[in-house]
């Protein structure tokens, strides 16, 4: 996971293996690439995944200073069982197909790592909001604060949802039922399911504490208006009656 986007355009003019999600041969490997910003990379050595990193930088929308990875091993073995054991994946061959199965994984679960640790940070920052309508039954806490911790949340939303759409199955399994299986056993593996369905409840519980406490805020300042204006009403008949008796 690379960055925010990738501009894939500069691409079309280059010989695919495979255009969605966009497959080329690169050396002796594959690399898959992602709209989302995510680049999976398939028998390319550290040195040669760098270099086409360097390559790829300009087209890189909003770079992350240090890429989120996620790694797997694999095993050809024509007529073995796909799937992952001991952390080791096999496949029965090689195909584009399979492999784009893998990256759809794979991706998916950089994606849950990167934005599972963004909301674990405003999960925390939640609990001592809590604490103190707890404690002192008030909220110090300004509703600019809030007001981004929400459009973080709604970010990460429409990032999961409308970009990477992770709870969705991969395209390629439209053409390729018969790696149904395959599909199926990675996500096991690597829980995208489930820890989709724990970053989704997550950002639920945030987005409605921080609801809660803007209608707080909201109502204690709709109050303080209140009070400002039976205050000057107040002043109104006191200069009212000031006029009447004394001038």
């Amino acid at each position: 996971m690379v960055g925010e986007r990738i501009d894939l355009r500069s691409f079309s003019a280059t010989p695919a293996l495979a255009t969605n999600p966009l497959t080329i041969a690169s050396g002796a490997g594959v690399v898959v690439l992602y709209r989302h910003g995510v680049i999976v990379f398939f028998g390319l050595s550290p040195a040669d995944q760098a270099a086409f990193l360097n390559v790829m930088r300009p087209m890189i929308v909003n770079a992350y200073p240090t890429p989120e990875t996620e790694s797997l091993d694999i095993r050809v073995e024509a007529g073995g069982r796909e799937g992952v054991t001991a952390g080791v994946a096999t496949l029965d061959d090689s195909s584009v197909e399979r492999l784009q199965i893998v990256a759809d994984v794979l991706g998916k679960s950089a994606l849950l790592s990167l934005y599972e640790r963004s909301v674990a940070n405003d999960f925390d920052r939640i609990e001592p909001l809590a604490a103190e309508l707890d404690r002192s039954g008030r909220i110090r806490s300004n509703s600019k604060t809030l007001m981004k911790m929400l459009g973080s949340m709604l970010l990460v939303e429409q990032r999961m949802v409308g970009r990477a759409g992770i709870d969705e199955k991969p395209e390629t399994l439209w053409d390729h039922t018969g790696l149904e299986g395959l599909f199926a056993r990675l996500e096991d593996e690597f829980e995208i399911t489930d820890r989709h369905s724990g970053l989704e409840r997550k950002l639920n519980m945030i987005s409605q504490t921080a609801h809660t406490v803007l209608e707080l805020l909201s109502s204690k300042h709709a109050l303080r208006v209140e009070w400002y204006i039976v205050m000057l009403i107040i002043l109104e008949i006191l200069l009212t009656l000031y006029q009447l008796f004394f001038r």
